[in-house]
C-alpha cells in the first residue's frame, strides 16, 4: 500500500478541508446513531412495555448516563402527557436527528469536492512537469502512445478508482469504528460474534482484490498500445493510403482492440463481483446474528430484550452499508493502484541531466566551443568516438556525412539534451556541465529539418519561449526570415491560427516561421539541422536566404544533406560511423578525393 500512501500525501496541502470532512462525517455518524437509538423507546411505547423511570442520578459524560437520562425524560412525558404525545415527540426527535445527519453529510461532501479535484489536478501537473524535465534519452525507446496513456487514461483511472473513493477511505473506517462501539455498548455477546464473522468476509474479498490489480495493470498496458497505434496511424495516414495498407493497419488495430476488450471483460467481471459478494456476506452475517440474538431473547437473557435486539439489528444494518462500500472501495483502489504503478514509472524515472548546485551563469561566450576527446554511446552502441573539434566564435562549421553517422547526436550534446559518455564539451574553457542548463540553452538557437510548430497563432509561434516579446520585434524577425510577406496575406495576419503542427502552412512557410523564432531569440550560437533538405527549389532559395541573414555575426553549426548549402562554411567536418574522417574547406576537401568528394559527386550526378 506504499503507492496509496503516496497518493494520500497529496492531501496534505488540503489538510484543513480534510479535517472538516472528517469532523462533519463524525457528526453525521453520531446523529445517525441517535436517530436509530430512537427505535428502542418508540417500540417500547408502541408495545406498552417501556420501563418508566421516575428518578435519575446526576448526569455523567458517558453513554450509560445519557441513555438513562433520555429514558427518564421519555418516562416523564408518558406520565404527564400520555403515550400518544410521547410517540409524537420521539418521531419529531428522529426527524431532527435525521436532518442533522444528512446536513452534516452534505457539509462533509462539500469539502471533499475541493480535495478530490485539487488532488487529481496536482497529480496531473506533477506528471506533466516530470515529462518536461525528463531528458530526451528517456523517450528514445518509449512509445508516445504509452506515455500519453499514462498521462491521461491512468491519471483518469486514479481519479475514478481512488480519488472518488477517497471520501470513503476517510469516512468508512471511522463510521465502522463508531458503530462498533455502539454495538458493544448494546450487547457485548452479539458484537463478539460479529468480530468472528466479519474477518472471514474480509479474507475472501481481499484475495479477489489482489487479482484485480494484476488484471488492471495488463489492461492499462493494452490500452497504451491502442493509443500508440492511433497516434501512429494519424501520423502516417498519407503513407497508409498511398500504399493501400488500410487492410493491414485495420487488421493490426482489430487484433490489439480484441485483446484489450478481452482483458477489460475479465477485469469488469471481477470488479462487479465486489458489490454482490459483500452484500451476500453481510446478509449471511445479519441472518446469523438474528438467529443468535433471537435465541438469547427467547432464552430470557437478562441483558437483552426484544426492542434492544431490534435496535441492535437496525444499527448493525447501518454498518453493512459502510462495510459494503469499503469492500467496493478496496476493489476500486486495487484497480487504481495498477495505474499508480504506471504513473510512478514516470514520476520515479531518474533525471540524469543534472545541474550542479553552484552552476555558473552564462549570457554570451567570447572565445570558442571545444569538443574534447568526446565519445557517446547509447544502449551499448557507440554513436560518436573520440571527437575533437574546436569552433571559434563567429565561425561556421558544417557537419556532413551519411545517415546514421552521428551528425545530429553531435549537436544534441551541446545543449545537454544527452550526457556525454566520455570526454567533454567546453565553452570558453568551462565544461557545459558547469553552466546553468537554462542559461546554456538560451545561448543556442535551433532550426531543424522538421519544423516543430504548435497549434496556435503565427505570432505566438514566433514568440514561443519569450514571455515579453514586443510586436515590432516579432515583425522584424519575420522580415529577416522572409516570412513577413506571406504572413500578412493570411486571413488574420500574425493572429492566424496555423493548425495542428502548422498544417495550414506549406513546408517552406513552416520553416521560415521556425527561422523567425530563432531570429527573435537572437542566440550567439546557431544549430541548423538539415534545415533545407525537405524543401522544393523555390522554398529552399527563400529559406536559404533567410538562413544567411540569421547566420550573420553568429557561431553556426550546420548539418547539411545538400552540400551546396555549406560550400562557404569556414570548416567542413565529414563524419563516418561516429568519427571525423575528413575536415577542411570545400575546395580543399574536393582535392583529397575522399568521402566528401564522393558525396559531392553523387549529388551532382543526381
Amino acid at each position: 500500500m506504499k503507492e496509496l500512501k503516496k497518493i494520500l500525501t497529496y492531501i496534505i496541502p488540503y489538510s484543513f478541508q480534510a479535517g472538516l470532512n472528517i469532523f462533519f462525517n463524525v457528526l453525521s455518524v453520531i446523529f445517525s446513531l441517535f436517530s436509530v437509538a430512537m427505535i428502542m423507546p418508540f417500540l417500547g411505547i408502541l408495545f406498552k412495555n417501556q420501563n418508566l423511570i421516575k428518578e435519575v442520578k446526576d448526569f455523567q459524560f458517558n453513554l450509560e448516563s445519557a441513555h438513562e437520562h433520555f429514558n427518564f425524560y421519555i418516562s416523564k412525558i408518558i406520565i404527564n402527557e400520555g403515550e400518544a404525545k410521547a410517540l409524537l415527540y420521539v418521531s419529531l426527535f428522529m426527524i431532527l436527528m435525521t436532518f442533522c445527519k444528512t446536513g452534516f453529510r452534505y457539509l462533509a461532501l462539500f469539502f471533499m469536492a475541493d480535495i478530490r479535484n485539487n488532488v487529481i489536478k496536482d497529480l496531473r501537473n506533477n506528471v506533466f512537469y516530470k515529462i518536461l524535465k525528463l531528458p530526451l534519452s528517456y523517450y528514445s525507446n518509449k512509445k508516445k502512445g504509452d506515455i500519453i496513456a499514462r498521462m491521461t487514461v491512468d491519471v483518469q483511472e486514479v481519479e475514478m478508482s481512488i480519488i472518488s473513493s477517497m471520501e470513503m477511505i476517510l469516512r468508512d473506517p471511522l463510521t465502522i469504528i463508531i458503530y462498533m462501539f455502539a454495538l458493544i455498548f448494546m450487547s457485548f455477546k452479539l458484537t463478539l460474534f460479529v468480530f468472528i464473522l466479519l474477518p472471514l468476509s474480509g479474507i475472501i474479498i481481499g484475495r479477489i482484490g489482489k487479482n484485480l490489480r494484476k488484471v488492471s495493470d495488463i489492461t492499462q498496458k493494452k490500452f497504451g498500445t491502442l493509443i500508440f497505434l492511433i497516434e501512429e496511424t494519424l501520423t502516417g495516414l498519407r503513407i497508409i493510403k498511398a500504399f493501400n495498407a488500410e487492410k493491414k493497419v485495420k487488421k493490426r488495430f482489430s487484433y490489439e482492440n480484441e485483446n484489450y476488450t478481452n482483458v477489460m471483460v475479465k477485469m469488469f467481471r471481477r470488479r462487479y463481483l465486489a458489490s454482490p459478494l459483500s452484500e451476500f456476506m453481510g446478509t449471511v452475517v445479519l441472518l446469523i446474528l438474528m438467529y443468535y440474538g433471537a435465541s438469547l431473547v427467547m432464552g430470557n437473557d437478562e441483558n437483552l430484550i426484544a426492542q434492544e435486539l431490534i435496535t441492535y439489528l437496525a444499527t448493525f444494518f447501518l454498518i453493512i452499508a459502510p462495510v459494503k462500500s469499503f469492500s467496493t472501495t478496496y476493489y476500486n483502489v486495487q484497480k487504481g493502484l495498477a495505474s499508480i504503478d504506471r504513473i510512478n514509472y514516470i514520476l520515479n524515472a531518474e533525471i540524469n541531466i543534472k545541474e550542479k548546485t553552484n552552476a555558473k551563469s552564462i549570457n554570451d561566450f567570447s572565445k570558442n566551443i571545444f569538443y574534447k576527446d568526446l565519445s557517446f554511446a547509447y544502449a551499448n552502441k557507440i554513436v560518436l568516438n573520440n571527437i575533437n573539434l574546436k569552433i571559434e566564435k563567429g565561425k561556421t562549421i558544417a557537419i556532413v556525412g551519411q545517415s546514421g553517422s552521428g551528425k545530429s547526436t553531435l549537436v544534441d550534446l551541446l545543449p545537454r539534451f544527452y550526457n556525454v559518455s566520455k570526454g567533454d564539451i567546453f565553452i570558453d574553457g568551462f565544461s557545459v556541465k558547469d553552466y546553468k542548463i537554462t542559461d546554456l540553452r538560451n545561448l543556442i538557437g535551433n532550426v531543424n529539418q522538421e519544423s516543430i510548430l504548435f497549434n496556435d497563432t503565427i505570432y505566438n509561434n514566433i514568440a514561443f519561449g519569450l514571455e515579453n516579446a514586443k510586436k515590432e520585434d516579432v515583425i522584424e524577425a519575420a522580415k529577416v526570415a522572409n516570412a513577413h510577406n506571406f504572413i500578412i496575406e493570411t486571413e488574420n495576419s500574425y493572429e492566424t491560427n496555423i493548425g495542428d503542427r502548422g498544417t495550414k502552412l506549406s513546408g517552406g512557410q513552416r520553416q521560415r516561421i521556425s527561422i523567425a523564432r530563432a531570429v527573435l531569440k537572437n542566440p550567439p550560437i546557431l544549430i541548423l539541422d538539415e534545415a533545407t533538405s525537405s524543401l522544393d527549389t523555390e522554398s529552399e532559395r527563400l529559406v536559404q536566404e533567410a538562413l544567411t541573414n540569421l547566420m550573420k555575426n553568429r557561431t553556426s553549426i550546420v548539418i547539411a544533406h545538400r552540400l551546396s548549402t555549406v560550400v562557404h562554411a569556414d570548416e567542413i567536418c565529414v563524419l563516418k560511423e561516429g568519427e571525423i574522417i575528413e575536415r577542411g574547406k570545400h575546395k580543399d576537401l574536393l582535392k583529397i578525393n575522399g568521402m566528401y568528394k564522393k558525396l559531392h559527386n553523387l549529388q551532382i550526378f543526381s
